[in-house]
């Protein structure tokens, strides 16, 4: 799969799920009932006991069902390692120019968080694909839409604090996407093995998100294809 395939991936489902657990016992479970909502690009965070592994493993047993992604990838290194293990794209909760790089040479899709404008810009500059606007429940949609007016070509992914009842305030205020995690994967209901609950909230988000008219953040941003 080529990179500028997984950019356009995203781009479409215009979601990723944060699957971010105490135990990968369960996530293969967890990525088949989100996958079942609708939700189809999923990121497994390395803060995740073996992450890779299960990243390897999901992805054998999905195949191109799922687009699987590494979160909170801080270094060049455990970005290699994700990378190989089959994470199609890599997140990061900070700024980490060799992170890019290596996604980069890679072929990875490149998803470094920032918040600043100067941080999004830099990220920009460095060469990430997607910018992680983190923690985004800071300034809600409407500083989305403030960041895009001096910076219409940055491409941003709203993270921390997005659920299904303002996913889509997001996506109108230009975003891109819209990364969740714990409104989505709830950690009580993967632990009670309550994995409907997990696929319910993924429909409910893709129907929410989806509501949205596509040609939405394009408009907003100034963004074309990939």
């Amino acid at each position: 799969m080529s990179k500028d395939h997984t950019l356009r991936r995203i781009l479409d489902s215009r979601i990723i799920a944060v699957v971010r657990l105490d135990t990968s016992e369960q996530l293969l479970q967890v990525a088949h009932a989100i996958r079942a909502g609708g939700v189809e690009v999923i990121e497994f965070t390395m803060t995740t006991p073996d992450a890779l592994s299960m990243i390897e493993e999901t992805g054998r047993t999905l195949g191109d069902d799922v687009l699987l992604g590494a979160g909170t990838v801080l270094d060049a290194e455990t970005a290699r390692l994700a990378i190989l293990a089959g994470a199609r794209f890599l997140v990061s909760p900070t700024l980490s120019r060799e992170t890019i790089e290596t996604c980069h040479r890679y072929g990875a899709v490149s998803i470094p968080g920032a918040f600043t404008p100067t941080e999004i810009l830099t990220a920009w500059q460095w060469g990430a694909d997607l910018v992680k606007v983190f923690p985004a429940r800071l300034g809600g949609p409407k500083y989305i839409s403030d960041l895009l007016a001096p910076l219409p070509q940055v491409r941003l992914v709203a993270t921390g604090g997005v659920s299904p009842a303002n996913a889509a305030d997001f996506i109108r205020a230009g975003a891109v996407a819209v990364a969740v995690g714990d409104a989505l994967v709830s950690r009580r209901a993967v632990a009670e093995g309550k994995f409907d609950l997990l696929t319910e909230q993924a429909s409910q988000l893709m129907s929410a998100v989806h509501a949205v008219q596509p040609d939405v953040a394009i408009k907003r941003t100034g963004q074309g294809a990939v």
